[in-house]
């Protein structure tokens, strides 16, 4: 796949990961209002829509190489002794 098509794939399902995770919140917190009735499969499936969502977002991320910039940060500032403070004294 070549890199522009990897990043739009990966930001197209970045996106419809955070239309899933959004619908799923507002179906679990619509249902426990008493005047809706939502069967116990709606239920359950937008508790499941949430995680499939975020499944979905992290899949478009490691695709459009979203994740990279991220994950180097965060080991800098953890484990990297270049970036400690201490070590410099």
């Amino acid at each position: 796949m070549k890199r522009k098509s990897a990043l739009l794939c990966g930001n197209g399902l970045m996106g419809v990961g955070m239309i899933m995770m959004l619908g799923g919140l507002a179906c679990s917190v619509l249902n426990q209002l008493p005047q809706l009735h939502f069967t116990p499969l709606v239920a359950h499936s937008a508790v499941m829509g949430i995680f499939i969502g975020a499944l979905l977002w992290v899949a478009g991320a490691r695709m459009g190489g979203h994740e990279r910039i991220s994950d180097r940060y965060w080991w800098h500032r953890r484990f990297d002794a270049r970036c400690r403070r201490s070590g410099h004294r």
